[in-house]
């Protein structure tokens, strides 16, 4: 529309002037070198235009002679720059689709076209590494060194192809040269220092996070964390030969990092041995609050050196009541109580964890309170086998790989601060074992015979008869006499050896025979004495067993 506009006045105007002059006419004299010329000042106007128009023609007819071959030359290098551009555009969606046959036969076009471009040797590359051939490839990245346009892609791409061979060295040159030419590229500052934290260089370590945070590849929240991870591993390292170095590096770790479980345990536990129990106690109790932790609890009560097992119940207690509504917390009251014998407040700390799923350790726990203060192994079986099927407790977890303690840099992926604590899933979590629960002091625990004998002699009086006795002598295990039923060696014998004979889902079929007891049914199959398994009455206030459970008698005890 402004165009039409402009045009319109610059018409206007024109006319306006032709009018103008036809109005005023005039006559223009010229005598010069001998010649008269007189005339108009409208001809004069107009022979000036031809003449304008006449000396433009023949400006062009030149240009076009005298140009001509460079103007072809251009026309064609355009051209075949054109095609050079749609051929590495078509290749390049050919790379990304994979198709290999594609991007190679664009690739070949793209480099008669565009010589020197540095996209078709990005294009060659990535149709070479398409292809499967790692030489080529190279050969490609390798090129790209000579130009300090594509220097950096080069030298990507050869940190790639060496990170797929699997070989370390060649990776780390390429990723350190690129590094020091560009210290604010973020694949290869975090490239240099994973090598650091691969071959447990901290204080290598700890310079690449202070450079990457200085030409901000990082956050400063996030290197804040990175330098106290770095700083926790190596007070870990130096706990044990210089324990003053490593409290100052725990220190400093909890410092930057409040919530670093690892960092406080460290602290807390240096502190406490030094004979600082009030800053091992403030230090544990900051980071309880912001990460409960089974490890934290343990140091709070043992901070003290010298405490009866009331008084780390109490300190159990206090740090349970920074977070009332912690699990953690329970747990951890639990343990103290029962390592004080208090068996009552270790029953009322988890009552509230019972009445959920209770998870693993709460079953191993109840077991061990079942025990120590009863000395019932029923009702400790039970709980055992309930553990066996509980949810699972958390720990630390690293790209599906499940370790009991912390370590700074997850083992399958080098990657740092790795570790989570978090209940693993039940796909990669271990098993975890139970072990034979401890005899409870000063009683031992009854056998685990005299419990299957007790059990036998409360089935029903009208029981078959068992099998002959040469039968059954001929089915032990072992070569000896059969026990006698009167009194004496053979008695005590039978009450203490269950041979491992066909048994039933709740005894074992055949035993001694013992005064008062009624015989056992028989049963076709025979089962080891490691699988025979027995049901005894669950006591009222005895949660038992899930009902796909039987309790087993080769559980162990967790703790």
């Amino acid at each position: 529309m402004i165009r039409i506009f402009l045009f319109l006045l610059a018409v206007a105007l024109v006319a306006g002037g032709a009018a103008w002059l036809a109005d005023r006419p005039g006559d223009v004299v010229l005598r010069w070198q001998g010649w008269h010329v007189e005339t108009s000042v409208t001809v004069l106007l107009l022979a000036i235009i031809v003449l304008v128009i006449a000396l433009m023609a023949l400006w062009a007819i030149l240009r076009l002679v005298f140009g001509g071959p460079a103007a072809v030359t251009a026309f064609f290098r355009a051209r075949r720059r054109e095609k050079g551009h749609d051929a590495l555009s078509r290749g390049m969606i050919a790379a990304a689709a994979g198709d290999r046959r594609g991007a190679r036969r664009y690739a070949g076009k793209a480099r008669k076209m565009m010589r020197g471009e540095p996209l078709t040797l990005l294009l060659e590359a990535q149709a070479a590494q398409l292809s499967g051939d790692r030489k080529a490839a190279r050969q490609a990245f390798e090129a790209m060194l000579t130009d300090p346009e594509t220097e950096l892609l080069g030298l990507r791409g050869l940190y790639i192809e060496a990170e797929r061979a699997g070989d370390e060295g060649a990776a780390r040159i390429h990723a350190q040269r690129a590094a020091d030419k560009a210290p604010g590229l973020p694949w290869a500052a975090n490239a240099v220092l994973e090598f650091h934290t691969k071959e447990g260089d901290w204080q290598g370590a700890l310079e690449a996070v202070e450079r990457n945070a200085d030409n901000r590849v990082i956050e400063g929240k996030a290197a804040k964390r990175a330098r106290a991870v770095l700083l926790t591993a190596q007070a870990m390292d130096y706990e044990a030969d210089d324990p003053d170095k490593a409290l100052e590096l725990a220190l400093e770790a909890h410092r930057l990092a409040p919530e670093l479980v690892p960092a406080a345990a460290i602290a807390g536990r240096l502190a406490a041995a030094n004979g600082a129990p009030r800053q091992a106690t403030r230090i544990l109790e900051k980071t309880w609050r912001l990460s409960p932790h089974p490890e934290i609890a343990e140091i709070y009560a043992h901070a003290r050196p010298g405490d009866s097992a009331r008084d780390r119940l109490k300190r159990a207690r206090t740090l349970a009541s920074r977070l009332p509504n912690e699990p953690e917390g329970r747990v951890a009251v639990a343990a103290a109580a029962i390592e004080a014998r208090d068996w009552p407040a270790a029953r009322e700390a988890l009552k509230p964890l019972l009445a959920t799923t209770p998870r693993r350790r709460v079953c191993l726990l109840m077991a061990e309170i079942e025990q120590g203060e009863h000395g019932d192994s029923g009702r400790v079986r039970e709980w055992l086998s309930r553990a066996l099927r509980a949810p699972r407790d958390p720990a630390w977890v690293a790209d599906g790989y499940v370790s009991d303690r912390w370590m700074p840099v997850s083992p399958v992926s080098g990657r740092l601060d790795a570790f989570d604590w978090a209940t693993p899933p039940e796909a990669i979590a271990a098993d975890v074992d139970i072990p034979e629960p401890p005899a409870p002091d000063p009683a031992p625990t009854p056998d685990v015979k005299e419990l299957v004998i007790e059990a036998q002699a409360r089935e029903p009086s009208d029981a078959p008869t068992p099998p002959a006795a040469d039968e059954a002598e001929a089915a032990r295990p072992w070569a000896e006499p059969p026990p006698s039923h009167g009194d004496g060696p053979d008695t005590e014998r039978a009450a203490t050896e269950v041979p491992a004979e066909p048994a039933s889902e709740e005894a074992p079929a055949d035993r001694p025979e013992t005064d008062g007891a009624p015989p056992a049914r028989p049963k076709p199959e025979a089962k080891s004495e490691a699988e025979a398994t027995v049901e005894f009455p669950r006591p009222p206030d005895d949660p038992g067993p899930d009902p796909e459970d039987k309790p087993s008698g080769t559980s162990r005890w967790a703790g």
